[in-house]
């Protein structure tokens, strides 16, 4: 069992959820709710492991917020 990270967004002008794994070619999705997003994400990831383990591109870190005047 492989666990990846995925960086969710709002798109403001459709209303839908987007995410994607970050260093994962392919790896992309949408949704009207999270829990749909999540299912359509995890439906994408495992059928593109089912070519090969990938070698991810980058590896999730974290975030940060960044304050200007």
């Amino acid at each position: 069992m492989k666990t990846y990270t995925a960086v969710i967004e709002s798109d403001v002008d459709t209303g839908l959820y987007v995410g994607y794994v970050p260093g994962f070619p392919g790896a992309h999705s949408q949704g009207e709710t999270l829990d749909e997003l999540h299912r359509n994400l995890q439906e994408v990831v495992e059928m593109l492991l089912e070519d090969d383990d990938p070698a991810l591109e980058a590896e999730f870190v974290g975030t940060q917020q960044i304050v200007v005047r």
